[in-house]
This record gives structure tokens, sequence and C-alpha cells, in this order.
């Protein structure tokens, strides 16, 4: 019904130090999104799969039929009442409305139908918390509900809903009986079933999930080019001074919040490629040190990990965080940002065709990998990251005259994307609009970046037997690497829950605002690809 977990915290303040604090967020959902539960019309076919999946994994394990679907029926609708309580995606955005930092005892009477000091002391053992320990609350409202709704549900529904939880978590660890009864549900989730991936392909996921950066050490001994780190650090550089130097054309911007900006993108810190420790082997076996992985026993082995990631995390509370702890694996095909540390993490994964190859023109890797380096540099500017200082403080360091006009021009790209739609569904703007301004952002850092390269080591040569100038080559980089199939039902998933717009609309939202999109491939004036408004 909720989740704990560790995050850097700065309260405000800051002349505080770096220290991680318990986070109480939202939780209690098995399908992706509450709208699953609440949009019966539309996602009718997806709870009666759900129900079925619920039952026939409860009768694997030994329960009746009848009586199995009267209690799985009684966990759906208790999971029902937790997705009505839930706060939508969108108004989950606003870390500082959101942010509540309070004490244990303070979180006892909010919440009083949870014994948080009992709860957490188990979780945390064999550290020891007290009443005073500071906890930050991101949903507040939402725990003095589920608080209500707890005190109003019968003892026996609540126990079936916990051992569901658990169950479910480690279900997918069992045999193929378990795996052929959420055959069904995923493929009304998403039109496909797991079955039509390789076996392969399950093996190496399940292995980087538990021991990704051991994987990860193979990975780069592998196939990891030390240059492509070289050249990833070099771009880097190039892209945040393109950044730096159009702060000064957002005419919107207060010259204090601009100097403060400037301030906080020559702060980012950024960590390319992989840990150092896991060139180290004596370091890496201490990693693991305490997970125990026995020989042909593939669950015991998930439970085992279960246990040693949850020690890791309460052994972590009284640490100091590190900046360079890593959230991927190194083979990850992935980056990110993290606003509490004004960090951008690229792992090793994604420094490869198509994001970027050594001997590909610039003009590609500048569209590729150079857009998202952009994109992520930007997301310290979204609607989300902007709430976060330089050294990650969540505070207000935006004066209120440019937070107003920032809020205008956000609408604008809300408005924008809102209209597009997929199989006649619309997109949701505000769901979607840290990830619409990263793409807009980085695109246009990464054009400007790779202008610059242009001025300072002349025109590269064309592509022969291409009939595309490099500036054109630029924007079939970025277009190239999101090209990408989805099924009905996976697409529609994709609106409910995902913060990026679909593949299609992070390429033609984002160039559509581009002006110089617009220029180099002559598109008219007020044509799709052209139009009169844009919100870039």
């Amino acid at each position: 019904m909720f989740c704990v977990s560790l995050c850097n915290a700065m309260y405000n303040f800051l002349s505080w130090a770096f220290l991680f604090v318990l986070q109480i967020d939202q939780s209690g959902l098995i399908l992706p999104s509450r709208d699953y539960y609440l949009n019966d019309s539309a996602n009718g076919k997806v709870l009666e799969a759900y129900l079925t999946y619920m039952v026939d994994v409860g009768m694997l394990l030994g329960g009746q039929e009848n009586s199995t679907h009267e209690q799985m029926q009684q966990v759906l609708q208790l999971e029902t009442a937790i997705a009505n309580i839930t706060s939508s995606q969108e108004d989950h955005r606003d870390e500082e409305a959101m942010y509540h930092r309070m004490s244990i005892a303070e979180l006892q009477d909010l919440a009083p139908a949870i014994d948080w000091l009992s709860y957490l002391n188990v979780m945390f053992s064999p550290l020891h918390l007290n009443d005073c320990e500071p906890v930050v609350v991101y949903a507040s409202e939402y725990l003095q509900a589920v608080s209500t709704l707890i005190n109003n549900t019968d003892q026996s529904v609540l126990n079936n809903y916990m051992i569901w939880n658990l169950v479910k978590k480690v279900v997918s660890n069992l045999d193929h009986r378990f795996e052929d009864a959420g055959q069904n549900l995923l493929e009304a989730l998403y039109g496909s079933k797991k079955t039509c991936m390789s076996r392969w392909q399950d093996c190496i996921e399940d292995t980087d999930s538990t021991l990704g950066f051991a994987l990860g050490s193979m990975f780069i001994k592998a196939a990891f080019d030390q240059h492509s780190k070289n050249v990833a650090e070099g771009m880097i550089y190039e892209i945040r001074a393109a950044f730096e130097s159009s702060l000064k054309n957002l005419h919107w911007m207060d010259e204090e919040t601009r100097a403060a900006a400037k301030k906080k993108a020559e702060a980012i810190y950024n960590m390319i490629g992989f840990p150092d420790f896991i060139r180290d082997e004596e370091m890496l076996d201490k990693v693991f040190a305490e997970y125990e992985v026995l020989d042909d026993e593939f669950f015991q082995n998930f439970l085992n990990f279960y246990n040693f990631s949850t020690k890791v995390m309460a052994n972590q509370l009284r640490d100091t965080p590190s900046r360079d702890q890593w959230s991927m694996t190194p083979s990850t095909v992935n980056a990110y940002y993290s606003p509490s540390k004004n960090e951008i993490v690229f792992p090793a994964g994604i420094l490869q065709a198509p994001f970027y190859e050594k001997n590909y023109p610039k003009s590609l890797n500048f569209g590729g990998i150079g857009v998202v380096m952009g994109h992520e540099l930007t997301h310290a500017f979204d609607d989300q990251g902007r709430e976060f200082d330089e050294i990650g403080n969540l505070r207000t360091w935006w004066k209120n005259s440019s937070i107003e006009a920032f809020k205008k021009q956000a609408e604008c790209m809300v408005e924008q994307y809102s209209q597009y739609t997929i199989n006649e569904e619309h997109l949701n703007g505000k769901q979607t609009l840290g990830e619409n301004i990263a793409d807009n952002g980085g695109l246009k850092a990464a054009y400007n970046a790779y202008q610059n390269w242009l001025m300072k080591y002349g025109e590269e040569k064309k592509l022969p037997a291409v009939e595309l100038t490099n500036h054109q080559l630029f924007f079939v980089g970025f277009a190239q690497v999101w090209c990408s199939v989805r099924t009905t039902e996976s697409a529609h998933e994709g609106l409910v829950v995902d913060p990026h717009s679909p593949a299609r609309y992070r390429v033609i939202g984002t160039i559509a605002n581009s002006r110089e999109f617009s220029e180099h491939f002559a598109c008219p004036y007020g044509s799709p690809m052209n139009p009169i408004k844009k919100s870039g």
C-alpha cells in the first residue's frame, strides 16, 4: 500500500550536509496504473484477465477454485479502492508541493493504522530507530486515506492482499506452470506473450537485475571501447557549453535566475560508462560478499537477493551518500539525471549504435547520443528538475516572475502534445511534460553544439550515395534512435503509464518546434512540420 526507500536529502537548507533519509510514498497497485482499475470500459479485458490470473496462481498454490475466486475478488476490490485514493502521475509531479518532512511520531499521527516504528525497526534491523527519526513523506493525503481504508477493511482481506503482493513479486521465478498462468494477462496488457521472448533474454535480464555490476564488469572488458568514454566526456563538455550559451536567449527569464541556472549547469556532475570499482575484482567481490548464490537453486537465489538488497539499503541509512553511486548497471541502454545529486549518468550500454559509433559522421553522433546528453542536461531545468538547486537542495531558487513565465511556456507544450493521438487516444501532455521539455531542450543543445563543432573544425564530408546534407543527417540521427513498433495494447499502456511521449511524437513533436529543422528541410510555413505556433 506504500513503499519505503532511501533518498538523498538536504532538508531545504544549504548549510546541511548530504545524508540518507527514509522516504515514504504511495504504492500498492500491481497493474501498471490506477487507470486500469478505475476505467472499466477501456480496461475491462485487462481486469478480467488479471482476476483469472490471480485465481489460477492461487489454485496452483493449493487453493480450491470457488474459495480462491471469492478471496481474490475481494483482493481485487481492495486494490481498486487503493487505486481510487492514489494520485495520478501528472498530479504526482510537483515535488515541492508533495515534500513533507516529519518524524516517525508525526507519521504515526498522520496514518495511525500502521505501527510505523515497529515496522521500520524490523525492516532496518539491526539498526534501531526511534520516534524522532526523520522521514520524507511524498503522499500525505494518500497515507491518511489508506490508513482509514485499512481500519475499514476486514483483517482476512488485508492478510490475503499482503500475501498476494508477496506471491506476485516472486511468482515469475517459479516453474513454467506459473509463467503459463500469466500469458493471457500479458497479452491483454501488451498484446504479446512472454513466451515470444527467447529464453536467453530472460536469463540475461535476471542476471542483470541481480548481478548487474558483475555482469557489467564482463561487458566492459569484452565490448566497451575506452575511446568511447573519452569522446563522450568531450561531447558533454561541448553540449553543456552550448546549453549555457543558449540561456541568454531565454528572454522570459530574469537575470538573477539566469545566473543561478548557469551556476547549476556548471555544477552538473558527469558519470560516463561505468563505476571504477567494477574493474577491481576485490572491490567487486566485496560488494556482493553477503549475497549467497546457490547452485541449481534459482528460486532461492532470488529470495536471497531480495533479502540482500534490503539489507544493503538498510545499511546505507547512516552512511553519507556517494556521488559516484550508480542507479543503472553498465550494460543498460539508457541514461538518467539525478536532481538530488545534480548529476547526469550515461552507462556504457548507450555508447554504441544507433546512439553513437566512433566511425559515424559527427552529425549522426550529435543527433544520437548528443541529443540524449542534452536531454539529460535539460532535465535539470524541467518542471521537476528546476525545483532543485545546484547542490541538490529542494528549494525555490527561481524568482517568481521567471516561475510564472516558465509555467506559461510549459502550458504551450502541454497543449501541443495533448493534441497528438495514438490509435485515436490522446497523449497526456501534463504527464509527459518533463520528458517533452527534455527532448526539445536536448535537440536544441545538441544542434548548437554541432554548429560550434563545425565552426571549430570545418564542414564534414558528405556521406556517399545519401542525398542529404550533414545538417539533415543530424536530424535523421535523432529520429532513427526512436524507430520502434508497438502493439495496440502496448501503445495504450504507454499512454497510461509512460512519462515519455510515444516514440513517434518524441520525434515529430520535437522537430516540429525546431526552426532549424524547418530551414534545412524547407518545410512550408504553416505545414505540420513547420507550424505557425511553436512551443519549443
